[in-house]
């Protein structure tokens, strides 16, 4: 039995299957540049090392920094864990039995005990929530063999379209070679939305209680992203921090049948706001869908 309190609504989400139906051919979300080359962006006051913003509706990218360099991606990377686990799964409902290795991993933990069997939709809200690294652990361990769960997630990343990420782990801890940009950051939030909506719908909710059963604790996560409390219109969908990644916000938000999303790499303790600042100035331009030689 669950108990969830107050899911922000955001695009047309099921609950009733883990992916939308799959397409021929997948989008790769190619943002066009025509609104920046027209445009330009405005000084806004913002420090994070990397940013970027999308209008999703329009494909146009409103404001930018540094959007190609890999960086540390702290849990953010826990979107591409999230979408190779239900490919894994194939069922929300696939019940995982959580290794000892899984429960090692700290810091950010969903509370996990070895032995203990929970679904992959019940893992998600500790991945998702919690931001539990155990959860992470728990999901790429108890489908499929580790090192291959790892493989598929860079095999992920190259399907879907990401041109500068790379991962060695499912939970986003600092480790060499494992990167994301801030494009492929917001590539990866857009195709999760449009072809994982059960995803998105946990990742906007704020709070649920997961009952217990003969086989686990009774769980309670709470959504470390508290831009869903503070920025009208939040949908969701990520947050992080490490040493190197530093603080990192992955921001969705939906107005008036707009649909923005907005990055924030490395800038501890103010990643929040700025995403806020960002998708305010995103909501008061109004792009169009272009197409020619900027697009």
């Amino acid at each position: 039995m669950y108990v969830v309190h107050n899911r922000a609504s955001t695009f047309d989400f099921s609950l009733q299957s883990s992916t939308a139906p799959a397409p021929k051919v997948y989008d790769h979300f190619d943002f066009s540049s025509y609104w920046l080359a027209t445009r330009g962006q405005p000084e806004l006051p913002i420090r994070g090392q990397a940013m970027y913003l999308v209008d999703l509706d329009a494909r146009q990218v409103l404001w930018q920094r540094d959007p190609e360099t890999s960086r540390a991606p702290a849990s953010l990377t826990k979107l591409i864990t999230a979408m190779v686990a239900v490919d894994d799964a194939g069922s929300l409902d696939h019940v995982v039995t959580v290794t000892s290795e899984a429960t090692h991993v700290i810091p950010s933990v969903m509370g996990l005990t070895a032995g203990e069997q929970l679904t992959v939709r019940e893992l998600l809200y500790g991945l998702f929530l919690d931001s539990g690294n155990d959860a992470a652990e728990a999901l790429a361990r108890g489908l499929v063999p580790r090192d291959r769960f790892i493989r598929q997630m860079n095999q992920k990343a190259k399907s879907i379209g990401l041109t500068a990420s790379h991962f060695v782990n499912p939970s986003g801890l600092d480790a060499p070679n494992h990167g994301m940009s801030a494009h492929d950051l917001a590539h990866t939030a857009a195709y999760l939305d449009a072809y994982y909506p059960d995803l998105a719908a946990i990742g906007a909710t704020k709070s649920i209680a997961i009952a217990a059963t003969a086989t686990h604790k009774a769980f309670y996560p709470q959504n470390l992203n508290t831009f869903l409390w503070t920025y009208s219109g939040a949908t969701g969908l990520k947050t992080g921090l490490t040493d190197n990644a530093g603080g990192c916000t992955l921001a969705t938000a939906t107005r008036d049948g707009r649909h923005l999303v907005a990055v924030v790499l490395n800038d501890t303790g103010r990643s929040g706001a700025d995403a806020a600042t960002l998708l305010d100035y995103g909501f008061s331009v109004h792009p169009t869908r272009a197409f020619g030689p900027w697009s």
